[in-house]
């Protein structure tokens, strides 16, 4: 496994549990020496508890060469930044497959190497495999297999997405890969999914095109609950609780509130995008689907500055993209916490996991709470932007003041009970004003 970082170590973690023997390769020495101990180097709920139970079939080292020469099968976990043109950059990859191919050089047998780092269409049939070929002087279908499978996983619910994926995607060099790969998985996976195997641009494609479908279906609720936000009577929650009914649509990612954020949704969708730029083909709906995602945080700025008077401090409860994770990257709360800073709003925010990597992205613009009790004392404005269990758990004892009440952002109708309207100014998104009594 060489990259030890969100999805290597519970992969790792993951495939020693069903009974193999892994080692753990990154260039990073401290997590290979927490890995090596027991210990995960990554916030993933479940992680800590399967390295500790299952060590003994676990192995970490810096050198990637000694760990592939001792293995049969090669995942390739490690980052692909996305460009300014929206592209992704294969530079980790290219190391770690640098070493690969000197490993293969002189390795005995049959081995495969997995590719689950998200490339753009045409990478690992092209530069990858070609770098493969030259450092290690092997053919690959024949001397050594090499497939595409990138994992649809969500940060927080990792292990349990990999041991219930609803489907497997795999592209394959060979029908030989493809087959050992599939039995790989066979062995990880506890609810027998679907294997759908393809040529490398098809399977690269559809990594992009399913996060850039999933994201559309994010906007498009989003746009109903703008909409019901102007209707009187309305429920976002009641309108997609029906049209998730037709199997057609489905209700997941069916729930209008704030926009997507993550690792992964965001730059999906623009490299989609930059693909079909680059092809000269059309992405209209990729393209309106970002712009709409961007506009998602201005909406909640405005709706700040309408309910917030002169001088007030406004509180974003909740800083990572969703909850059960430390990722801050492109939340809808880090972003409105820019906004607003930017605009010269005080800002005070709270995360139970995420402010470690809000601060480094924030930069000093905002203050930070070391609890929730004290964000919400220091706060005339509250916005609910990620729903973690603890807000959830809030009564009206915790949100009331003496004077004018505070002002509730709530992007999830978290908080939409009696106790809490009678304490606070209630605002939700999704829901539309009082319906006129007849």
């Amino acid at each position: 496994m060489v990259g030890l970082g969100r999805l290597g170590v519970p992969l790792l973690a993951c495939l020693a549990a069903r009974g193999l023997t892994v080692i753990g390769a990154d260039l990073d020495p401290a997590r290979v020496a927490a890995v090596a101990a027991g210990r995960s180097p990554i916030h993933e709920p479940g992680v800590e508890e399967l390295l500790a139970a299952h060590g003994g079939r676990i192995g970490a080292t810096c050198d990637t060469v000694a760990a592939v020469a001792l293995s049969q099968v090669t995942f390739v976990v490690v980052a692909t930044p996305s460009e300014a043109d929206g592209q992704f950059s294969l530079r980790q990859v290219f190391g770690v497959c640098e070493d690969v191919g000197l490993a293969l050089r002189s390795k005995v047998g049959f081995h495969l190497v997995v590719l689950t780092s998200t490339v753009m269409p045409g990478a690992t049939g092209g530069e990858v495999r070609e770098l493969l070929e030259r450092v290690s002087g092997r053919r690959c279908g024949e001397d050594f297999g090499l497939c595409y499978s990138p994992e649809f996983v969500a940060l927080g619910s990792v292990v349990h997405d990999l041991l219930h994926p609803d489907f497997v995607l795999i592209g394959e060099s060979d029908p030989r890969s493809g087959e050992m790969l599939a039995g790989l998985y066979g062995r990880l996976c506890e609810n027998a999914p679907p294997a759908a195997r393809m040529s490398f641009v098809n399977a690269e494609l559809a990594k992009l095109a399913l996060n850039t479908f999933v994201t559309t279906k994010i906007s498009f609720a989003n746009m109903l609950a703008g909409l019901c936000e102007k209707l009187p009577g309305a429920s976002v929650d009641t309108v997609t609780a029906a049209v998730g009914l037709d199997r057609r649509v489905g209700s997941r990612y069916l729930q209008g509130g704030a926009g997507y954020g993550g690792p992964c949704f965001p730059r999906d969708n623009a490299a989609l995008a930059a693909l079909a730029g680059r092809l000269g083909a059309q992405a209209f709906l990729a393209e309106a689907t970002d712009r709409a995602n961007r506009g998602e945080v201005e909406r909640l700025a405005a709706l700040v500055a309408a309910r917030r008077a002169a001088g007030e401090t406004v509180a974003i409860l909740g800083l990572a993209y969703k909850p059960g994770t430390d990722v801050s990257e492109a939340s809808q709360g880090l972003l409105l916490a820019r906004a607003l800073a930017g605009r010269n709003v005080p800002v005070i925010a709270w995360d139970p996991a995420a402010l470690p990597s809000a601060r480094a992205a924030l930069d000093g613009t905002v203050r930070y709470a070391g609890s929730l009790a004290a964000c919400i004392a220091a706060a005339d404005v509250l916005v609910l932007s990620t729903p973690w269990p603890e807000i959830a758990r809030l009564g009206g004892a915790d949100l009331a003041r003496a004077g004018s009440p505070r002002v509730l952002i709530d992007c999830w109708r978290l908080l939409d009970r009696p106790d809490i309207r009678a304490v606070v100014d209630y605002v939700a998104l999704g829901l539309g004003p009082p319906a006129a009594s007849r």
